[in-house]
């Protein structure tokens, strides 16, 4: 059992609760037994696996496949644990993996699919993630100056469907918007004075919405590159809802017009 601070893997993993360190680590914190049991479900490769014997004792047959699927399993003491995790009450068990080791691909040529440009909030980018998932969403675009999708908030506000949309940071958004147009798929974008609203589109053509910052929105560059600008309506005095509000909003009308 891992009972030091000292440990070199415990100094290790624990430089992982911040960004620059996984970049340069390459790799990312898994926490909780929910989040485990889901990269476990879609195959995520798993590097190390930290957990205390009453965690072990309680889910006696995840132990036993992470066993069989982490390249390195360790018994840690609580308090190892709880210098490891970045939650104030860890369940008992914390994986660390590679990044860029998703086992789904996005599709070249989506059907529908998300781009968010300069999304600064880890919570909106998870919630996004879970929603994109339940309505339909084949792969979600981020820009790189967005909150790093390895943050262990995004993957808590995901509820573990951070595994299961693909996920690709784009550092030249221009040509790839510029790709897919030329493929036949439409680019939406999400303006307040747009006249037409969401429901006014038809969507049943090969799709990308574009999603803005949560404070200054879309880009004038990326307005000018949509096919179609679209509008919320608003109907009290308030100036914007949260981004994934926007995007499920638009997603589910997506879906309902295609199954009519």
């Amino acid at each position: 059992m891992l009972t030091s601070l000292q440990n070199p893997l415990v100094k290790q993993l624990r430089k992982l609760q911040h960004a620059k360190e996984r970049q340069r680590q390459q790799q990312f914190l898994i926490e909780g037994t929910h989040l485990l049991q889901e990269a476990l479900a879609v195959g995520y490769p798993l590097q190390t696996v930290c957990h205390t014997d009453s965690w072990q004792a309680r889910y006696p047959a995840l132990w036993h496949q992470v066993t069989q699927q982490a390249v390195r399993v360790e018994v840690v003491s609580p308090e190892v644990l709880a210098a490891i995790a970045t939650t104030v009450h860890p369940d008992g068990v914390i994986a660390v993996a590679h990044q860029g080791q998703r086992p789904l691909a996005a599709p070249v040529y989506p059907h529908l699919g998300l781009l968010v440009d300069t999304l600064q909030d880890p919570g909106n980018l998870g919630t996004l993630i879970r929603t994109g998932v339940a309505a339909g969403a084949e792969g979600l675009w981020l820009s790189p100056d967005s909150v790093d999708p390895y943050h262990p908030k995004v993957l808590r506000a995901s509820a573990g469907q951070w595994f299961r949309l693909p996920l690709t940071v784009v550092t030249d958004w221009r040509s790839a918007i510029g790709n897919w147009q030329a493929q036949g798929i439409q680019v939406v974008a999400t303006c307040p004075t747009a006249s037409l609203t969401y429901w006014q589109v038809d969507w049943h053509f090969p799709t990308l919405i574009l999603l803005g910052n949560e404070g200054a929105g879309l880009s004038a560059e990326l307005l000018t590159m949509a096919n179609v600008q679209v509008r919320i309506p608003h109907f009290g005095p308030v100036e914007s809802l949260n981004v994934a509000i926007v995007a499920a909003l638009m997603l589910y009308e997506v879906q309902r017009q295609r199954q009519l």
